[in-house]
C-alpha cells in the first residue's frame, strides 16, 4: 500500500543567516550543520536512533566534503545513517525535500534527516591541473565569485539574467525598489514581539561557537547583515551595470547558514511533531528550465508544474514564498500568475535575509509552513530560481490532522 510522506510540525530549524565574512565565516559548513542539528534534535527530544536515512544539501565545497552526508551524521553520533549529497545551486533545498519524499514514499526510509548548509565566505580557490596545457599550466577558479559572474553555458553573469528579464518585462528601477521596501517591511514583522515569528523555528539568541566548538565567541539576536532600507536611500542607488536598471538594493547578498528538517511517515510525524494535531502534507513538486540568460522567469513554469502535480490552481493557494535573488523575480511571478505581489513573502525572504544557496530554499519552506500555521492552515507554494536558468517549486498543505 502506498504511504505518504509528511514533515512533522516543528521538526525543523534554521540558524540565523550571516552576511558573508561575518560571524559564521570561520566555521566549516558541514561541521556547523552537524553541531546545530545535534543541538536542535536534542532540544526536540528526537533520538538519533529513530533516523534511518540522511540527505546533505551542499553547493560550496569544504575541506573533505568528499565524505558528504556520512561524515556529517558521524559527527552527530548517528553512526548508522548514510545517504547522498545533493547540489543543485539554489534549488538544493527543494530538491533535497523531493528526494526525501521519494525515500519515504517508496518505503526505503521511515525518517529522513535533511541537512542543508553552505558557507559562501572564504570560498575555496581551486586549481585544475592540465598537463597538456602550455607549459603544463592548469586552470583555476574562485568557486563562489567566479560562478556568480559567469555561466559557462549562457555566457553571462547572474546579474545579467535579471537585466534581461527586466528589459523583457519593462521593469524599471523604481518598481524594483518598491518591492524591496515591501519585502523589508514584511521581514520586520518576523522581528516583532522579540522575534516571535523567527523563534517558531530558530533558537535565539544564537550562540556562535569557535572553530573547535569548545566555546561561544559571539551571540546573534537574529540574521546578521540585514540592512535597513528607506525609499530615499534606495533612490540614491545607481544601477550596477551602466545602462541597466538593477541596483545593489534590488538584489540579495551572499550569506552563511544551515537549515535542517525531518521527513517521515504519518506515524513518524505524530511521534516527532511538537504539535501532533497539525499535519504537513507535501502535495506537489515542479522543475523547469527557461531560455538561456533569463533565470528570474524560470520559477513561473516550475510553479505551474508543481500546481499541476498537486491538481491545484493558483487560486487554491493561501500563501506564496519565493527564493528571490532579485526583486524582478517577484514582479514577473505576480504578473504571470496573478498572485498579488504585496501578499507574497510574508515574514521574510532571501532578497532580505540573504543567500547561502543550499539552505536558502529550505528555510523559505519552513517559513511558509509557519505562516500557514498562523493562518490556521491552508495550501502554500514555494518557488525559486537556480543557476542554469532553472527553478524548482513545492506545494504543501498545513491542516488539522484527521482523526
Amino acid at each position: 500500500m502506498p504511504r505518504d510522506a509528511e514533515i512533522p510540525y516543528g521538526a525543523y530549524w534554521s540558524s540565523p543567516f550571516a552576511r558573508w565574512q561575518g560571524s559564521l565565516a570561520h566555521l566549516h559548513s558541514m561541521e556547523f550543520a552537524a553541531h546545530v542539528a545535534g543541538e536542535e534534535l536534542a532540544r526536540r527530544h528526537i533520538s538519533l536512533e529513530q533516523i534511518d536515512h540522511g540527505i546533505l544539501g551542499l553547493t560550496v565545497p569544504q575541506k573533505q566534503s568528499f565524505y558528504g552526508l556520512p561524515w556529517v551524521t558521524g559527527m552527530m553520533g548517528a553512526e548508522n545513517v548514510a545517504g547522498p549529497t545533493i547540489s543543485q545551486a539554489c534549488a538544493t533545498g527543494a530538491r533535497t525535500l523531493a528526494a526525501a519524499c521519494q525515500e519515504v514514499r517508496g518505503g526505503l526510509s521511515d525518517t529522513t534527516l535533511i541537512l542543508t548548509t553552505d558557507r559562501t565566505s572564504n570560498g575555496p580557490h581551486v586549481y585544475y591541473p592540465a598537463p597538456s596545457g602550455p607549459g603544463g599550466t592548469g586552470a583555476h577558479e574562485d568557486v563562489v565569485m567566479d560562478n556568480f559572474n559567469h555561466d559557462p553555458h549562457a555566457k553571462n553573469a547572474m546579474l545579467d539574467t535579471a537585466e534581461n528579464v527586466a528589459a523583457k518585462y519593462q521593469i524599471g528601477t523604481e518598481e524594483q525598489h518598491d518591492v524591496v521596501l515591501r519585502r523589508h517591511s514584511q521581514y520586520l514583522d518576523a522581528l516583532a514581539d522579540d522575534h516571535a515569528f523567527q523563534k517558531r523555528y530558530m533558537t535565539l539568541p544564537f550562540a556562535v561557537p569557535d572553530a573547535r566548538y569548545r566555546k561561544t565567541v559571539a551571540s546573534l539576536t537574529s540574521d546578521e547583515g540585514v540592512v535597513a532600507v528607506t525609499a530615499e536611500a534606495l533612490a540614491k542607488l545607481k544601477p550596477v551595470k551602466p545602462g541597466g536598471v538593477v541596483t545593489f538594493g534590488g538584489q540579495t547578498h551572499p550569506a552563511d547558514g544551515t537549515v535542517g528538517l525531518l521527513v517521515t511517515t504519518a506515524d513518524g510525524a505524530r511521534r516527532h511533531a511538537s504539535d501532533p494535531s497539525i499535519q504537513i502534507r507535501l502535495l506537489g513538486f515542479g522543475q523547469s528550465r527557461t531560455e538561456k540568460g533569463y533565470m528570474p522567469q524560470a520559477p513561473v513554469e516550475a510553479a505551474q508544474r508543481a500546481l499541476d502535480d498537486a491538481d491545484l490552481k493558483i487560486n487554491d493557494i493561501a500563501a506564496v514564498k519565493s527564493h528571490n535573488p532579485f526583486a524582478v523575480n517577484d514582479i514577473v511571478f505576480s504578473r504571470e500568475t496573478g498572485f498579488a505581489l504585496d501578499a507574497m513573502n510574508n515574514y521574510g525572504c532571501s532578497l532580505i535575509w540573504g543567500h547561502p544557496q543550499g539552505p536558502t530554499g529550505l528555510r523559505t519552506i519552513i517559513e511558509l509552513i509557519e505562516e500557514l500555521a498562523l493562518k490556521g492552515g491552508g495550501r502554500g507554494l514555494f518557488q525559486g530560481c537556480a543557476a542554469g536558468d532553472s527553478a524548482m517549486a513545492v506545494v504543501l498543505e498545513v491542516r488539522a490532522r484527521p482523526d
